[in-house]
């Protein structure tokens, strides 16, 4: 099966897309017409990576035992994250120790988890499941380095081949493994070892040994809890595992990454480089492929069959549920029976039920609730369908018998989050219930939006519409997000909006010169009086606080002792994202100021003129703006 791998790169986060041939033949001039996976292939399974979320799956950590519970046959070690890693018995590796066996350790002679650690002591482990949920990371004691041909063990022993190669192929693999020089370790021999000759084992081999050296030496240097070796990041690490010669090419839209594959290949596999293609149209690249609305529809609970019946996924947290049903599709021909129909709906669905696991990178348990059929041989046909579509799934999976009901369980390894569990939050608006996109999804996908409309545009600065709390996402950390726009498009953007625009809604409501845009866009005038509430403290002087009007920020001089309350304030300054403020008629003593007298302050505030604000500023709140000046500009 020809296969290709998409690969692309943004400021915020990594995206891959493995690709897989349909077998349906396509023309050339279908090819350059069509939006689609490269025509005649369908995107089979995606990995999302965020910056700051990377998967920690790999990574070697020097860690510190923090509690041991024979009771669960377990030991929770402190590995420096948020929440201790588990480490389960048969995970352990102690040399010259036999350890006990899941369920056996408080048997008869046998060794208690208790007798192997104990708290305080340093151990080396490996993250073998990152964190889900309200679950700490799952450990191992049984250290492994993995390279392109091999993953070798240090404290392992024997050779292993996977057992997606031919017999024939598997056989020769472990005759040219065996005169390898393991130094006393063990070695799995990968799928991509495939073809593979000594030589390309020895080389390996090599670096896997040297890196090992590095890593003990680490060991000895670092204080536990410490990370001693972190894992490549998602592009190098999916190519790296699957990258082989039914690949047609490698196609990435960044030039740093590219040129970090190409290395990888030179060094790992030189007759692959010339596969790995670097994509350089305007397009996105995800978007020239379909890619983009394949994701987009990984957050649907609804998928359709060919014939019309159609799959809901519901996701619970115990496990997730898939049901079958024939929708509008009620038998072919004048013969068509009850049994034959939902037999090939079945049948339909046993394929797509596979495809989405793959694609929605869904784990743990699966329940998937057929349409009762009457015959034995039909459950037959449906589960033989279902066992050989997962044939294609790399992902370790059991398939239990179909009940009588036409249920089907089975059980899929879950080691990361899936492009579901990245992509959304929880809604508060549901209690938990569904899901929606999340602020950061959002602005992630409006930071790409926004470059491709002022990519031709002659205008230097955009006043651009929005949720506050999708902008928030380009204006908070210090406007890291805003200025890396900025200097990489080379335009400047100011926000406008509310709390009642939808979190999806993005506009371009007016656009010109830098002074005209600011001019419209600043919410305030210095000068201006109007009655905010004082949302909370000062982060960084309790004596002053922070009012909010739809997500822009006015920091209150001396505002700290009224949080929860409303008081008029007058601008002062005025800023894109910020503006500051003083009470009105609160003694400049009190209202942080160094000069002038308390007592002639508040008769001042109050007679002193208006700052002439700019012309053409736009009021944020003409209800609050209106309260201010029905009360006279006096202070409270």
């Amino acid at each position: 099966m020809k296969k290709q791998v998409l690969v692309s790169v943004d400021r915020a986060e990594t995206r891959v897309a493995l690709l897989e041939a349909t077998g349906t033949p396509v023309s050339k001039a279908q090819m350059k017409r069509r939006r689609k996976p490269a025509a005649g292939f369908r995107v089979a399974e995606l990995y999302l990576e965020r910056r700051n979320a990377r998967s920690i799956v790999g990574n070697i950590y020097k860690g510190r035992v923090d509690n041991v519970l024979d009771g669960l046959e377990a030991a929770f070690v402190d590995i420096g994250l948020e929440k201790n890693g588990f480490l389960h018995v048969d995970e352990i590796v102690l040399p010259g120790v036999e350890t006990p066996k899941r369920g056996r350790g408080s048997g008869k002679g046998g060794r208690r988890i208790s007798d192997l650690l104990k708290p305080g002591q340093e151990v080396v482990v490996q993250v073998v499941k990152d964190p889900l949920k309200s679950k700490g990371a799952r450990l191992s004691m049984e250290v492994t380095i993995a390279g392109r041909y091999m993953v070798y063990a240090p404290t392992g022993e024997g050779i292993g081949v996977s057992r997606r190669l031919e017999d024939k192929e598997r056989e020769r693999l472990r005759k040219e493994a065996k005169r390898l020089d393991l130094k006393g370790g063990g070695a799995i021999i990968r799928t991509a070892a495939h073809g593979g000759q000594r030589a390309d084992f020895e080389r390996e081999l090599l670096y896997l040994l040297k890196l090992n050296e590095v890593l003990d030496e680490r060991v000895e240097k670092s204080a536990a809890p410490a990370m001693v070796f972190q894992e490549a990041d998602l592009s190098v690490r999916v190519v790296r595992d699957i990258f082989s010669a039914e690949f047609e090419r490698a196609m990435v839209d960044d030039p740093k990454q590219y040129q970090r594959l190409v290395s990888f290949f030179s060094r790992t596999a030189p007759e692959l480089v010339e596969r790995v293609e670097l994509y350089e149209d305007a397009e996105p690249l995800f978007d020239r492929f379909g890619v983009t609305e394949v994701i987009e529809s990984t957050l649907a609970d609804r998928v359709e069959l060919p014939s019309g019946g159609h799959l809901r996924i519901d996701y619970a947290e115990a496990l997730t549920v898939i049901d079958v049903n024939t929708g509008s599709y009620t038998g072919r021909g004048r013969n068509a029976r009850l049994e034959d129909t939902i037999t090939k709906n079945n049948l339909e669905a046993a394929e797509e039920v596979v495809n989405q696991l793959r694609l929605r990178d869904i784990g743990g348990i699966i329940v998937i609730d057929f349409v009762d059929m009457a015959r034995a041989r039909n459950r037959d046909a449906v589960l033989k369908t279902l066992r050989k579509a997962l044939d294609t799934d790399k992902t370790k999976t059991f398939v239990v018998e179909i009940s009588p009901l036409g249920l089907v369980e089975m059980t899929r390894q879950n080691v990361t989050e899936g492009v579901r569990e990245i992509m959304t939050r929880t809604c508060p608006a549901c209690d938990g219930q569904g899901v929606i996109r999340s602020e950061e999804t959002i602005a992630i996908e409006f930071e790409r939006r926004l470059r491709e409309l002022v990519r031709d545009a002659s205008e230097p600065a955009f006043l651009v519409q929005m949720n506050p709390r999708v902008s928030a996402q380009f204006t908070g950390g210090g406007s890291r997000v805003l200025t890396a726009l900025e200097q990489e498009t080379g335009k400047r953007f100011h926000f406008e909006g509310s709390e009642g625009l939808p979190l999806d809604h993005l506009d371009i409501v007016f656009k010109g010169s830098r002074e005209a845009v600011e001019e419209r866009a600043l919410p305030f005038r210095e000068g201006e009086q109007i009655l905010v509430e004082i949302v909370e403290p000062h982060m960084y002087d309790v004596d002053d606080a922070v009012a909010k009007i739809d997500g822009y920020i006015i920091s209150v001089r001396g505002g700290g002792r009224f949080v929860g309350e409303k008081r008029l304030v007058e601008i002062e300054e005025v800023g894109r994202t910020a503006a500051t403020a003083g009470i009105v008629g609160l003694p400049a003593s009190e209202n942080g100021d160094s000069g002038g007298e308390a007592g002639a302050e508040d008769d001042d505030v109050q007679s002193r003129p208006r700052r002439r604000g700019r012309r053409g500023g736009r009021r944020r709140s003409r209800a609050t703006a209106g309260t201010a000046n029905e009360s006279g500009g006096g202070g409270e």
